[in-house]
């Protein structure tokens, strides 16, 4: 496969699969430096998703015969 073919290969594949970024670049911590206000959203977000998720799975853990025990 030529260096042409192969671009069109990737090409055509990143079209199909949608995919923008690279995962293994994704996978790793940055080393560029990010904005102080970037770093602070991001940290809002990372405590409201361990909030959510914290939450969700304190509902899973709950028994529904709890719940009808209480209301009788």
């Amino acid at each position: 496969m030529g260096q042409g073919e192969y671009e069109a290969a990737v090409a055509a594949f990143l079209r199909n699969k949608g995919i923008t970024r690279c995962p293994t670049a994704c996978a790793v911590p940055t080393q560029g430096t990010v904005a102080d206000d970037d770093r602070a959203a991001l940290e809002d977000y990372a405590t409201a998703r361990a909030r959510s998720r914290r939450q969700r799975q304190a509902q899973r853990e709950r028994s529904p015969w709890e719940t009808r025990k209480s209301r009788v």
